[in-house]
């Protein structure tokens, strides 16, 4: 059709498309458009419209442009959204995606003995760590990755995957592999953009001097990996899961300040994790070294003493501790047998943990300060001093020892089945008279001893029945025994003969080696109570507890113990010392244990020195007084190298 526009008027007309359409030629009249267009329906409102084709109906502009609205209102606020609500969100995300922090770890401090030499120090190590954010997602492509890793660096895969898999948090960091050689190193350092999220880091493993002197390993303890118990109670300083940390003795005690503080690198990565540059860097800080008082020379002179004087016999465990008297140091402390720390530094196998765990020698039990005992005779001392104090005696007063006190049909004894005489507190204490204990602790119907609670308040106050306050973890408080308590664990009243039996360390009464070593301290120098540490540099916590008159009645009658008493063997060693034996029943079919401590010199006393054996007081023989008698005289001879603290 075309349009003929004429007179000011717009007219259609149809073109010819074949023998069947009839010309229209211009000027023909309206009939003829309605005669041609009569089949075809007009809407009602389209009566002036003059066009061909499908018509639109109005809704459906406006239900089109109702959609196309929406959709825009919808875009529009989804993008409000990410952008202003979420933006900060998304914004950290890409960060994520395009930064790495990189862990710095510090170099942990160094651990030195009094003389300055080392006993514990870091050795270098390769290690292999990855971060997931960064690793491949797919599980295809994963498993490619660390195949072809395996190429380079021996380890396992499959622990690997199951760690990635199991890992909630996305940029955490997992441990590939810890013991990587030095070639290995080098080899993937020249290949590391082939594997990204996977690093290569420099750490450090903790080596001890416990291959030669292995009781420092119940002192010092180790680091090994965390388990998950104490990675829950770290994690929030800086911590990652596969980290060394210091496990018993003075590894967990100080392990803040020898751990250092870790530093932090960011470096930008591309869309293949590859690195692109360093953004920032903060340095770590390397922990502190530890000075201790220790005398790593003593310490292993004691271990030789010791071998040689258990082997053939039944007794095979022992304690020994040599702590300044004056400043709590502690020079020695031997818990014995014992282990080599190294074992699990470098990772025990199971055969080997199992033979120490169940060794019924107990070599990872540290008895010297968590080990109670009955403790015989060393605790006579104490109950002498607190007698004194509370003006029960002087030291004049005496007592007929006959062999022993008879209570109704019980009978309790003196180790001299004659007796001793008349002894006073001096005699008392250098023949160890069990009657003038029974007497001045429980008393008899011509005199009123201390009783039971008295007895104990006093123990308490010379330091028994708690912590020693020793900068170790897992001391042990011993146990001071009650009316109440055994009234209520045992079900039965408190007899006299409980009280005798705790007069001269026996009974329920216990006590650490520590305990003792501490009371020998406290009348060595003049009735002050001490703090033990190994930390050379900590305050000398002190507090006197004991007047020094009385503290001098005591140390005189522990002279006599050497000089007239149960120790007269102890006048061989070079220098002038004091002490106390000790027996310990503890079992009925089993030997006693044996006890000594002492201090020397005696006029100015330098050390204190308190050895247990464990079933070594069998018949004549009484192993801690030859054992404490070279100790004694070895130091003697040495110490002139041990009177100060040096640092390298």
């Amino acid at each position: 059709m075309f349009l003929n526009r004429k007179n000011g008027e717009s007219q259609l007309f149809p073109l010819q498309h074949g023998n069947d359409l009839d010309v229209v030629t211009p000027g023909r009249d309206d009939a003829f458009f309605e005669e041609a267009f009569a089949g075809h329906k007009k809407s009602a409102d389209e009566q002036n419209r003059s066009f061909i084709g499908s018509i639109i109906p109005s809704g459906r502009y406006l239900g089109g442009a109702i959609i196309l609205i929406s959709a825009f209102a919808i875009l529009l606020l989804r993008t409000g959204t990410m952008q202003i609500w979420h933006g900060n969100d998304y914004r950290a995300l890409a960060d994520n995606n395009r930064f790495k922090h990189r862990v710095l770890p510090a170099e942990r401090g160094i651990i030195y003995d009094r003389n300055g030499k080392i006993l514990a120090k870091n050795e270098p190590t390769f290690r292999i760590t990855a971060s997931k954010a960064l690793l491949p997602q797919k599980s295809e492509d994963l498993l490619l990755m660390l195949n072809e890793l395996s190429t380079i660096i021996d380890f396992d895969r499959e622990p690997i995957i199951t760690l990635v898999n199991n890992i909630k948090i996305r940029d955490e960091d997992l441990l590939v592999s810890e013991d990587v050689t030095y070639n290995e190193a080098m080899l993937f350092a020249s290949k590391r953009n082939d594997f990204p999220g996977v690093d290569l880091e420099l750490g450090t493993r903790r080596s001890y001097v416990t291959n030669h002197i292995p009781s420092l390993s119940l002192v010092m303890g180790y680091t090994a990996a965390m388990n998950e118990r104490e990675y829950t109670e770290v994690k929030d300083q800086n911590y990652r899961k596969f980290d060394h940390i210091g496990k018993q003795g003075l590894e967990a005690e100080y392990e803040t300040s020898l751990r250092g503080t870790y530093g932090e690198e960011v470096v930008e990565v591309n869309a293949l994790g590859k690195t692109e540059r360093i953004v920032s860097k903060i340095n770590p800080v390397n922990g502190e070294n530890l000075y201790l008082s220790l005398d790593s020379e003593l310490q292993s002179y004691i271990e030789k003493v010791l071998t040689e004087a258990l082997e053939g016999q039944t007794a095979e465990k022992a304690s020994v501790i040599a702590m300044d008297p004056t400043t709590g140091e502690v020079l020695a402390m031997v818990s014995w047998p014992s282990y080599d720390a190294n074992l699990f530094t470098y990772g025990i196998d199971n055969e080997s943990y199992q033979a120490l765990i169940n060794d019924e020698r107990l070599p990872m039990f540290p008895r010297a300060y968590a080990g109670e005992f009955p403790s015989g005779s060393t605790i006579k001392m104490a109950h002498g001093a607190a007698a004194l104090m509370e003006g029960i005696i002087t030291d004049q007063t005496s007592f007929l020892s006959t062999g022993g006190l008879r209570v109704g049909p019980w009978f309790f004894p003196d180790w001299r089945s004659a007796g001793h005489g008349q002894t006073n507190i001096y005699w008392a204490i250098a023949d160890s008279v069990n009657t003038f204990f029974y007497t001045i602790a429980g008393g008899t119907e011509t005199f009123d001893g201390l009783g039971i609670e008295k007895l104990m308040q006093y123990d308490k106050l010379f330091g028994f029945g708690e912590k020693t306050g020793l900068d170790v973890p897992g001391e042990a408080t011993g146990f001071l025994p009650s009316q109440d308590w055994k009234l209520e664990t045992k079900d039965e009243p408190w007899y006299i003969g409980d009280t005798y039996h705790v007069a001269i360390g026996q009974g329920d009464f216990l006590a650490t080696p520590l305990q003792i070593a501490r009371s020998t301290a406290l009348f060595a120098n003049g009735g002050i109570l001490v703090t033990p540490h190994f930390n050379s540099k900590e305050a000398i916590e002190a507090v006197r507890v004991v007047p020094e008159d009385v503290a001098q009645i005591v140390k005189k009658a522990m002279r006599f113990t050497v000089t007239a008493g149960s120790a007269r063997s102890l006048q061989t060693v070079p220098i002038e010392v004091a002490g106390k034996t000790g027996t310990a029943q503890w079992s009925s079919v089993k030997p006693n244990h044996s006890w000594f401590t002492g201090f020397a010199p005696y006029s100015n006393p330098e050390i204190v020195l308190t050895v247990l054996v464990e079933e070594g007081a069998d018949g004549s023989s009484h192993l801690s007084i030859p054992i404490s008698n070279k100790i004694f005289t070895w130091w003697a001879e040495n110490r002139e190298t041990q009177a100060t603290t040096s640092e390298p």
